[in-house]
């Protein structure tokens, strides 16, 4: 039984799998190398709780929800954890570095779950030695929001593994979507594609930004453009989806607009660096 849950990763993705861990109920260790990344995090976290509170949301003493998550600098801090959930940038050899040692550290019975959004689960767990024990277990962005967990089995992933973390989704308020063990899972096979696409579209001035956004929230009821989108995301994080999709498939259709590498070489990451398809003052 999950009493105690690790998030390893304190960037957007990681504080909000914190969020919705601690308003479930759950102890939660939320871990970063990065002191000042943890403050901004439980800063964000409180926010959110209020934001939601006010809406009427949420309720219950908001104090209490937050007093649930405590913070460590040092991986180690997270042996006792009966799942871990990593959350760290869309780096493959930064994931197979964590699981490594998180194998290593964490108590043997405790899950090893990935929150990557295209990385094959297989691999990841290749770098243990539990894969049975590991599984993918990917939200949306942002998590307190987005109702849906991907979750996906790696080739030796147990079912009493899938069953525990499904169990968990529920009690977290999810929708769970199963998905094979294939680049990119569901949502990012899909999506991933056609925001590239989009990209093209600029790159070869079909449009302006605005009116291929316009175009799509108009003409599909879409919420969000997809370049807007994209932005919202980060370039950088599209990027590494479309590469991993690129190698993984082989397949030219998946290739990287080259507007798409130039933005991220520059460094025009979108609303995270205050700079992508469009500009965001004060970022």
């Amino acid at each position: 039984m999950i009493k105690q849950a690790g998030v390893l990763g304190a960037g957007q993705m990681g504080n909000g799998i914190a969020h919705i861990l601690a308003l479930s109920k759950y102890e939660v260790l939320m871990c970063d190398s990065s002191a000042a990344q943890l403050e901004k995090a439980v800063k964000t976290i409180g926010q959110n709780l209020e934001r939601q509170a006010k809406k009427g949301l949420i309720t219950g003493d908001l104090k209490e929800i937050l007093g649930r998550i405590s913070t460590v600098s040092d991986i180690g801090g997270l042996a006792g954890c009966d799942i871990v959930i990593e959350a760290v940038t869309e780096d493959e050899s930064l994931k197979l570095e964590l699981f490594k040692q998180l194998d290593r550290l964490v108590k043997k019975e405790a899950i090893l779950a990935s929150n990557t959004s295209s990385i094959p689960i297989t691999r990841i767990a290749s770098a243990t030695a539990r894969p049975d024990k590991v599984i993918g277990m990917h939200f949306m962005n942002p998590v307190p929001v987005m109702t849906l967990v991907e979750l996906i089995r790696g080739h030796a992933t147990s079912e009493e593994t899938f069953a525990e973390v499904s169990s968990l989704a529920a009690a977290l308020g999810k929708e769970t979507a199963v998905a094979q063990d294939y680049p990119g899972f569901i949502v990012n096979r899909i999506l991933i594609p056609m925001l590239n696409e989009a990209i093209f579209a600029l790159y070869d001035s079909t449009a302006s930004a605005e009116d291929i956004d316009k175009g799509m929230r108009l003409g599909t009821n879409q919420p969000m453009g997809p370049l807007a989108l994209a932005d919202f995301i980060g370039l950088d994080t599209v990027l590494a989806i479309a590469n991993v999709l690129y190698e993984g498939f082989k397949d030219p259709k998946y290739r990287p607009c080259p507007l798409l590498v130039k933005m991220v070489n520059a460094g025009c990451l979108g609303r995270k660096s205050g700079r992508g398809f469009y500009p965001y003052p004060g970022k």
